[in-house]
């Protein structure tokens, strides 16, 4: 659910999911193996930092490409 009001330059674990075309359990790995960090909301509903997210983003990619 995106019912909170979020920060700007923060993403939902939703929006975080579809920017790196994962699902929810996978964004919840990726935090636990330490890729991504909580930056607010609540611990049921978290945000992300959008310019962390596009990083890792990024990382993937190149990774991927190699």
């Amino acid at each position: 659910m995106e019912s909170q009001i979020i920060r700007p330059g923060h993403l939902t674990a939703h929006q975080t999911a579809r920017v790196l075309g994962v699902d929810l359990a996978t964004i919840r790995q990726l935090v636990r193996r330490g890729h991504l960090t909580h930056a607010g909301g609540t611990p049921r509903q978290p945000w992300y930092s959008a310019t962390e997210v596009a990083a890792y983003a990024a990382t993937r990619r190149r990774d991927n490409a190699a």
